[in-house]
């Protein structure tokens, strides 16, 4: 089964790094993506631009409204996401768990509904 990791963090202190620091930020994620497409588990990932970047777009009473930057007033925001194929849920949590950004930040855990 499929399950997709939603990962939350603070993108501020990446964002306000510098390039050496960003890149030994990025070490763990490199070594967990890694350990995911040795495990067969890898199915996709990427990380997303920071939360500044964001535009949201909403359809209330058939106006559509467009927003500069992320609809929620939260530090949280989602930095990226992981598919991964896992035999349970168990062990799809087992991954969140080893995931870099459960340790700042969550890492929510949701099965894919499957379209076929």
């Amino acid at each position: 089964m499929q399950y997709m990791l939603l990962l939350h963090h603070d993108d501020t202190p990446f964002a306000a790094a510098s390039p050496q620091d960003q890149e030994t930020m990025s070490a763990p994620y490199m070594a967990y993506n890694e350990a995911l497409i040795k495990a067969g588990a890898m199915v996709s990932g990427e990380r997303l631009q920071g939360a500044s970047s964001a535009t949201t777009v909403r359809v209330r009473d058939g106006r559509t409204e467009v927003l500069d930057g992320p609809f929620a007033a939260t530090k949280e925001q989602l930095g990226g996401f992981y598919i991964i194929e896992a035999p349970d849920l168990d062990a799809a949590l087992n991954w969140a768990a080893r995931c870099p950004s459960a340790n700042y930040g969550t890492v929510e855990v949701r099965p894919i509904w499957p379209t076929r």
